[in-house]
């Protein structure tokens, strides 16, 4: 629950509103108390900026801890530290991670866990059978059990009336094996949701009158890898520079966008050339790190890269699709090497990822068929523009 915790970071210079819970989290041994602080675009900050699939792989893995051992060395870092001494605590992985994603469903303003059981509990209300009655049942079991007392927002009768209905008369409570739900509490849970209903039907509309507040789809992480070959069902690995992928560029052919970017980078013809048919996009870095750098790339090379990615995605179909498949997602490229083209962990400018945006967004105006009512009547996509040929054809 989000409550007045509100945070956000800026991303790509917009800002990405969150909120942050405690946690623990489990280093060398020792027990740091700490926060998660949680993003409307799926990531989370454990310490490094993760997407939902990623902290999964953390609370599994014991670093974001949910147990807590007795006599285990605890820190709050320079404010004090302790030994925990028969610690309780109710939270498991799972637990954890589905009150994390109700957090990214409610920044959102999407209906989380409790909504969408709401949501079943309106429909069985509509037409009472079974079948409806087993999937309200079946959504209040997914509202996380820390949250259920509030998801009627009744602080007096807390969830007892929702656990009623879903339940039905003779039927056992959850979470309580031994208490059965009789016809007249079942017949009071029908009232109580009969007048429930008469009272939102009458509450004022809380519908901004600009417009619903824009939803943030989940980011995706484009992290290392270095594949030797293509594969035969590309996935987001493919959206690396170093994927090879080749590219024609004023009839030059690059093994990989990173080929030709560190090849175009090289003021020496020779060296520029050893570059380009190095073995591998790491291998041509190497190389290019070792040569001197043209006048004025600094200043350059974010164009260049922008031509670069837009003739791979124009000159290999199969890569755009999968481009395209991300959606309107934030894209967080990893790159140890640079600051300066990689997201790492928030604390780099991400302009791959930022280019790898734009070129999905001209790629989706050439589908809608506005790309050529752009520039002047020239497909932004189309791997043959000319903006960047200052340099004698050479790019």
């Amino acid at each position: 629950m989000i409550g007045n915790r509100i945070t956000s970071r800026m991303a790509d210079g917009v800002r990405i509103p969150g909120t942050w819970r405690h946690a623990f989290i489990c280093n060398g041994g020792t027990y740091f108390l700490t926060d998660l602080f949680i993003y409307a675009d799926g990531l989370v900050d454990c310490w490094e900026l993760v997407t939902l699939d990623e902290f999964e792989k953390k609370l599994r893995s014991g670093w974001v801890a949910t147990s807590l051992p007795d006599g285990g060395a605890v820190s709050a870092h320079r404010l004090g530290a302790w030994t925990f001494g028969e610690p309780d605590t109710w939270l498991t992985p799972e637990l954890l991670l589905a009150e994390v994603r109700d957090t990214v469903d409610e920044l959102n303003g999407r209906p989380d866990s409790t909504g969408r059981c709401l949501a079943a509990v309106e429909v069985f209300l509509a037409e009472r059978t079974e079948e409806h009655r087993a999937a309200a049942r079946a959504a209040y079991l997914a509202i996380p059990e820390t949250v259920r007392h509030y998801a009627l927002g009744d602080m007096d009768r807390k969830d007892r009336p929702l656990q009623a209905l879903v339940t039905g008369p003779g039927g056992r409570f959850p979470g309580w094996p031994d208490e059965r739900v009789s016809q007249e509490e079942y017949d009071e849970a029908l009232t109580y949701f009969e007048e429930r209903g008469r009272w939102l039907a009458e509450a004022p509309s809380r519908v901004p009158a600009d417009g619903a507040v824009d939803s943030f789809a989940p980011a995706v992480k484009l992290s290392h890898s270095y594949p030797q070959r293509a594969l035969e069902h590309p996935d987001k690995r493919s959206l690396r520079n170093d994927y090879p992928a080749p590219i024609t560029l004023d009839d030059v052919t690059y093994p990989s966008v990173a080929h030709a970017y560190w090849a175009l980078s090289v003021a020496d013809p020779e060296a520029r050339a050893a570059v380009a048919t190095a073995e591998t996009g790491a291998k041509a870095h190497t190389l290019a790190a070792k040569a001197t750098r043209r006048e004025g790339w600094e200043q350059t090379r974010t164009a260049v890269m922008a031509r670069l990615l837009r003739a791979k995605y124009a000159q290999h179909s199969g890569l755009g699709a999968v481009l395209l498949a991300t959606g309107d997602a934030s894209l967080l490229y990893d790159d140890a090497d640079s600051g300066f083209w990689g997201d790492n962990g928030g604390r780099g400018r991400n302009w791959t990822g930022r280019l790898l945006e734009l070129v999905r967004s001209e790629l989706l105006a050439d589908q809608a068929g506005i790309g050529q009512d752009l520039s002047g009547g020239a497909c932004s996509c189309s791997g043959q523009d000319s903006s960047m040929r200052a340099w004698g054809g050479e790019i």
